[in-house]
């Protein structure tokens, strides 16, 4: 049972769901004699039936589809995928109809920014929108008005499956139960843990040294202004991987998608309007209003990226060392690691936490406990030869992103690889015992529904072991709770 809670949490959030869209008033019953929708007049098969969930068919196309959509992410191609989409299609069939009971909704606005920002990552991933439309064998408007009803469907199931699990909380006790009830021989294992902090010095240019930047971003303005068109100074001329080839369109998002001076910048235009050139941490842009939808804006911009100098970097060690010198030399100053950070470093993530690293991949906690292999490479060969509350001497270090930064690293804590305790991992063992009662919840959420709800599969899909329990063609009576009322005396 708990698997199937698993796949659920996971699965059904990381499937786009794609459907061709076929009207139909017919009972669930009626559905199931059917194995196709037949067109009226030629006779032809338009479509074929999979499964049907109370009275709510879904299509073959609805899992092809699905299925085209995880190949242009990048997948290798499996046929057992399609079991495990038509799964998930079951599970948000049963919370969307839950959801319907219960007065669950979402905002159309809330559902056009999730088809536009779907639609822009899968465009970037197919290499462009004709190579999308090519894949996908129609064009990029048709194919969001087909997706758009499941997506809304998908994020009702999702927000159904919140409202089931929003209660739910662990005490200590919990804890310990959960811990108690795990054989010593399958307790987890932890590989090497470290605490650590980092002041980071960016290298930044001057204002004569930005001013070229701004002055190129200003010129592309004034030529869009004099009728040149702006998507194509976009694809030509933008810095921005993510949007240059659209154009620059970066589709509808809210106030919470951008930046703020980017935010301040797209909501105070009209549709049409294109703003002054303005500066963000990415570098020089300007935008142009293409709609606006109450809360949302559709926008494109030109983004122009500074290029780091050597005397912008040389600027930044000397920074850097200036600090290294007072943590380390003048003691006496009485500067510690948290308050050089707070005070001189550039990081805005870590800055106001002490300068501590957080845990990427366990970011909903906000971990400091990093294991050694998710370091960076250069961090990990630093710290691995430093003592406790150690502290490093400024050195550069190049980002994912490409962008260098000096920085001094503080060892605070590290703890050799062990196997789990309650002493030690208490914090990690307590997200495990919460996502353990989020899956026995959800999945016994579902068996409840399941045997309450008409479930027809076709038998294409009845042989995939994740897809034998769902078959009911017979469901059992719901029976309505019962309330006694305490007689008081």
């Amino acid at each position: 049972m708990r698997k199937l809670g698993v796949l659920v949490l996971s699965f059904i959030l990381t499937i786009t769901f794609a459907k061709a869209q076929v009207a139909s008033d017919t009972a669930a019953k009626k559905l199931v004699k059917a194995d196709s929708v037949i067109a009226p007049t030629s006779g032809k098969t338009l479509d074929k039936i999979a499964a049907v969930v109370g009275n709510s068919p879904i299509l073959l196309s609805d899992i092809e589809l699905s299925y085209a959509n995880f190949l242009v992410q990048g997948n290798q191609p499996d046929p057992s995928v399609k079991a495990r989409i038509l799964q998930t299609l079951l599970t948000q069939k049963l919370l969307a109809q839950q959801a319907a009971i219960d007065s669950i909704e979402v905002k159309e606005e809330d559902v056009d920014a999730n088809v536009d920002r779907r639609m822009r990552e899968m465009t970037q991933r197919a290499g462009g929108q004709e190579k999308l439309e090519a894949f996908l064998g129609r064009s990029v408007i048709q194919y969001k008005d087909e997706i758009r009803p499941d997506l809304k469907e998908q994020m009702v199931a999702q927000k159904m499956q919140q409202h089931i699990t929003e209660k739910l909380n662990v005490t200590p006790q919990d804890v310990k139960k959960y811990y108690d009830g795990i054989p010593k021989d399958s307790l987890p294992s932890f590989n090497k843990e470290v605490e650590v902090g980092e002041i980071v010095f960016q290298p930044k240019l001057t204002k004569e040294e930005k001013d070229l930047y701004k002055a190129k971003a200003e010129e592309l303005r004034q030529r869009v202004k004099k009728g040149e068109d702006f998507g194509t100074l976009a694809r030509l001329y933008s810095q921005d991987p993510g949007s240059a080839p659209e154009g620059g369109d970066l589709g509808f998002a809210d106030r919470t998608t951008f930046v703020k001076e980017f935010t301040a910048n797209a909501f105070k235009l009209k549709a049409g309007e294109i703003s002054p050139v303005f500066e963000t941490d990415f570098g020089f842009h300007f935008l142009q209003v293409i709609e606006r939808r109450g809360e949302q804006v559709h926008v494109r911009h030109i983004l122009i990226t500074p290029i780091v100098t050597q005397a912008s970097l040389d600027r930044a060690k000397a920074k850097a060392d200036s600090i290294y010198n007072l943590l380390i030399k003048d003691k006496n100053v009485g500067v510690d690691f948290s308050s050089a950070a707070a005070y001189y470093s550039d990081n805005k993530d870590t800055k106001y936490n002490g300068g501590m690293m957080l845990n990427a991949e366990d970011v909903q906690s906000r971990s400091t406990f990093i294991p050694t292999d998710k370091l960076d490479p250069k961090v990990a060969l630093i710290t691995d030869t430093m003592k406790i509350g150690s502290i490093s001497k400024p050195d550069l270090f190049t980002g994912a992103d490409g962008k260098k930064s000096y920085k001094i690293l503080m060892l605070k804590s590290a703890t050799n690889a062990h196997k789990a305790n309650l002493e030690q991992d208490f914090p990690k063992l307590k997200e495990y015992a919460y996502n353990d009662k989020v899956n026995r919840t959800v999945s016994q959420w579902f068996e409840k529904r399941r045997k309450e709800t008409f479930i027809k599969i076709d038998k294409e899909y009845q042989a995939y072991d994740v897809l034998k329990k769902w078959v009911n063609t017979n469901p059992s009576p719901v029976i309505p709770e019962t309330k006694t009322k305490s007689s008081s005396k």
